[in-house]
């Protein structure tokens, strides 16, 4: 089965408010089969454009990774990070191939 993934691009305008998020999301994602692949880090865009931070969060399938973001316990820990940045936010299938 493909794992699902989370990418997301970042700009953080409020540090302090975004470390809330950050205090909520670690055991959040832990407690939920996510795993960090990608946080923050070095980049460099190369074509097009991105947001300066980027994320990448691993879940077991595509669909565990929708209904962990899609979860209320989510939908109401995100709202620091709704208010601290902008985002895009993409749940991606990964390739089982």
């Amino acid at each position: 089965m493909a794992k699902g993934y989370w990418v997301v691009h970042i700009e953080v305008s409020d540090p302090e408010t975004y470390k809330l998020y950050q205090a909520f999301v670690r055991p959040f994602l832990a407690a939920n089969e996510g795993r960090f692949v990608i946080r923050g880090g070095q980049q460099q865009v190369v074509e097009g454009s991105a947001l300066p931070r980027t994320v990448v969060v691993e879940f077991p399938s595509y669909a565990h990774a929708v209904r962990v973001y899609e979860s209320a316990d989510y939908q109401r820990g995100m709202q620091e990070r709704l208010a601290a940045s902008v985002a895009d936010f993409v749940i991606v299938e990964g390739f089982d191939g």
